[in-house]
């Protein structure tokens, strides 16, 4: 019987292009433009400064672009920095299974793989699919956060399939890759518990950088360990879990992983985004906000494992903390109508005014949601109002869920919205307009150079 390394490499090996429905393709290049919006969008935040400026220090003879400021570099710096940018606001793509996460940021390394390899539109387009394939498969095999692994683990081995699918690597280097990887690679949950850190932002982008290392040296020949997974100090053994065979891999009858990603309508965590959506309902029958006696929100206990497990949750100090509380995000939903990138900014994290709302927020774990919490971010909220009137609203599927899709319209103004403080507005056209006809760029080098302001 394969191994998962075999089983993986000979996947990857074989995938084609001319594999994927229309349908597909078409997913990859609304997840393409959802996750450049994300990167374009974060491009000034002080992480995404540090990360450019260690990544400018660093030269090559095959380099490539970091997003914006169009700085060269290594391809695993590039994929480092760039996805700092896309991960830093929160407002990227999830996913919602028993592992979760956010698979788009393996984006930025493939880009940075494309990039050097003078890859085509199409290769770019598969290596999407098959990341998002190799993540979906993992995360629905592997409740990561039970047993203290971060998602960053298995998106970075999605990276590395994906990037050494665009650099020409045979199915025995692909397996190669994989024992690599996962050897040297497995990140800890507590990057997400707690008071956050900016490493937050950077987990799953330091993975990129390892991932692409270990297909530069999987091509050049290096071996790694063999039953990375299944060994007698492999995977299962060392992180507690138990062996788990991965479903069937997309293509002919089974359904590619992709579909079943969603897009932030908001920027903050995937498990509020059904909260927000239901407050937003509500919120037209508020009268003064002084009224509002509590806010109960029910949601999953996965949900409140991440957003409700300290009480700094209540009074956050800090961006990273607060993109992932339920009670701040909840507060900023009753005062604002909205959930805008600049909420988390200082000056919000200090009112007193929305501190004191979120301090009238109360979570508890919902059966049904935690039920089904790898199908669905279910939230049951309900206001009470000092009259004693009390209104209710439930959400099962927020805006951009795959049961309740963003239009091509909607992701497309997603990225007019974020990239137009950095890049000219024609520019940004001239980007939507590329995307869409992704199939027909004779080299990617092109697509990074239309996210370069000049």
């Amino acid at each position: 019987m394969p191994t998962i390394a075999e089983s993986l490499g000979a996947y990857a090996a074989a995938l084609r292009y001319e594999d994927l429905p229309a349908g597909v393709v078409h997913q990859a290049k609304r997840t393409m433009m959802d996750t450049l919006a994300c990167g374009l969008g974060g491009y000034d935040c002080e992480p995404v400064r540090i990360a450019r400026e260690l990544a400018s220090l660093v030269n090559s003879s095959a380099p490539a672009t970091l997003f914006v400021s169009g700085a060269k570099t290594t391809m695993e710096m590039a994929a480092f920095a760039n996805d700092v940018m896309v991960r830093y606001l929160d407002f990227n793509d999830g996913d919602i299974s028993k592992g979760g996460g956010h698979p788009s940021d393996s984006i930025a390394a493939l880009i940075a793989a494309a990039e050097t390899a003078h890859a085509d539109g199409r290769a770019l387009l598969q290596a999407t699919v098959l990341a998002y394939e190799v993540y979906g498969r993992f995360s629905d095999a592997l409740e990561y956060k039970a047993i203290g692994v971060d998602h960053a683990t298995i998106g970075g081995l999605a990276s590395a399939v994906g990037a050494a699918k665009l650099l020409g690597l045979s199915e025995t280097q692909m397996v190669q890759v994989v024992n690599l990887y996962v050897a040297g690679n497995v990140a800890l949950n507590q990057t997400r518990i707690g008071n956050l850190s900016a490493w937050k932002a950077c987990a799953y982008a330091n993975a990129n950088r390892n991932a692409i290392f270990a297909v530069q040296l999987a091509a050049r020949g290096m071996s790694g360990p063999e039953s990375v997974f299944e060994g007698r100090n492999g995977f299962f053994k060392v992180t507690g879990g138990t062996p788990f065979e991965l479903a069937t891999w997309g293509g002919g009858a089974e359904p590619f992983r992709i579909l079943r990603t969603h897009f932030k309508q908001f920027a903050l965590c995937n498990f509020a985004q059904t909260m927000v959506g239901a407050i937003l309902e509500l919120r037209p029958k508020l009268g003064d906000l002084a009224d509002v006696a509590q806010v109960r929100v029910g949601v999953s206990q996965k949900a409140m494992d991440i957003m409700a497990d300290d009480p700094g949750k209540w009074r956050p100090d800090n961006r990273e903390t607060a993109d992932h509380s339920i009670p701040y995000t909840a507060a900023l939903a009753v005062k604002f109508g909205a959930i805008e990138p600049r909420h988390f900014d200082e000056e919000y994290l200090r009112d007193e005014s929305l501190l004191d709302i979120a301090q009238r927020v109360e979570c508890y774990p919902h059966e049904e949601a935690t039920r089904r919490d790898a199908e669905v971010s279910l939230c049951e909220l309900e206001i009470k109002l000092r009259s004693g009137e009390r209104l209710t609203s439930r959400v099962d599927y927020h805006r951009g869920h795959w049961k309740n899709p963003m239009t091509d319209a909607e992701v497309a103004d997603k990225l007019r919205s974020l990239a137009r403080p950095v890049l000219p507005a024609a520019q940004v056209e001239a980007l939507i307009e590329q995307i869409w006809a992704l199939e027909r760029m004779s080299d990617t080098s092109a697509l990074v150079n239309l996210m370069v302001r000049h």
